[in-house]
């Protein structure tokens, strides 16, 4: 069993609201930051023989429920 993360994104592109947010209620507590951007992580615990073999299964996770192309963007990482 490996366990595999998932962290999705919004595009570049995309205005992410509630990065904004977060940012403006930084800067008002006087925190320094330059721009923050809220996505998600999701593991998973995925049955298989190798570490590629999982990471190939989570894509096709990935790519069919947890993301949205128009959107989003995710990465993949095995997790010790």
């Amino acid at each position: 069993m490996f366990k595999v993360g998932v962290k999705v994104m919004p595009r570049e592109v995309i205005l992410d609201t509630q990065g904004r947010a977060v940012e403006q209620i930084l800067k008002q507590k006087k925190m320094h930051v330059g721009s923050c951007r809220v996505g998600r992580f999701v593991e998973l615990d995925i049955q298989a023989e190798t570490s590629e073999s999982a990471l190939r299964e989570a894509k096709i996770i990935a790519d069919n429920v947890l993301f949205n192309p128009l959107i989003e963007t995710y990465e993949l990482s095995i997790i010790k």
